[in-house]
């Protein structure tokens, strides 16, 4: 076969595959190319090494990271949730409280995933309901790491415990870049708690934000914990967006 041949092919099943509603199985690939199945194999090889090509869990062959790569800058919200629900399921499972991810859409804060607590007694769904920016974990994260400006005059105040002043609001935000989460208590609702960690995208800018909710009793002594794993996936859902591998562990071993 020819390198242009070869080529052809390997851009064949590329094809294949993306077209597909469907992941696609190796024999179905190699019955739809026409081509010998150590040929179908050494190229299905090379197009995962390229990141062209993937298998999910059940063998078959979907997209891989390098469209996931390029759908996160063109069409970033929908693949983010996509990358992201696996590591919120995980956050889930270990925390059993409410997990949140959130964009800005001009400047407004948009919750666009939520996986839900186990508890009975956990959080709502948040999922497209707009809330002040200043009263939740998610939004301050924005305010903290500068992808939204803090803004000017005195906010609104829905509890007692809501900061209502920008300059308050900015020592806020110091205090979560030094340790790297942010949080809310009381402030959107009494007996409310979140915390939340920025997610960095290809070029390295804050482009959602990933966080916990629950009962304040439940949570408050909890925020250094949560903040820190929270931390983690984030830096893993980061990996995701800039094009990276990352490996997902569960109770039944790595995913």
């Amino acid at each position: 076969m020819s390198g242009t041949q070869a080529v052809d092919r390997a851009a064949q099943l590329v094809s294949s595959v993306v077209a597909a509603e469907e992941p696609l199985s190796f024999a179905e690939l190699q019955e739809a190319s026409g081509l010998a199945k150590s040929t179908t194999s050494r190229m299905l090889s090379a197009l995962e090494r390229s990141g062209l090509l993937e298998r999910d869990g059940d063998g078959g062959y979907v997209a891989g990271r390098l469209f996931w790569s390029y759908a996160a800058r063109h069409d970033p919200w929908e693949e983010l949730v996509r990358l992201a629900h696996p590591l919120m399921e995980q956050i889930g499972e270990e925390t059993g409280e409410t997990v949140h991810l959130s964009v800005t859409r001009g400047e407004k804060v948009v919750q666009v995933a939520q996986v839900d607590s186990r508890y009975l007694l956990g959080t709502r769904d948040w999922t497209e309901i707009e809330v002040p920016n200043h009263t939740s974990a998610l939004g301050k994260v924005f305010y903290a790491w500068a992808a939204l400006p803090v803004p000017h005059g005195h906010l609104e105040r829905l509890t007692d415990d809501t900061v209502t002043d920008p300059d308050a609001l900015r020592r806020d935000g110091a205090l979560a870049r030094e340790r790297g989460w942010a949080t809310t208590r009381d402030e959107l609702e009494v007996g409310l708690t979140g915390v939340a960690v920025p997610v960095r995208g290809p070029r390295s800018d804050v482009v959602a934000a990933l966080g916990i909710s629950g009962p304040t009793q439940r949570l408050e002594d909890r925020l250094a914990e949560l903040g820190t794993s929270l931390s983690t996936h984030a830096q893993q859902l980061s990996a995701l967006l800039r094009g990276g591998t990352t490996e997902i562990h569960t109770e039944e071993g790595v995913a």
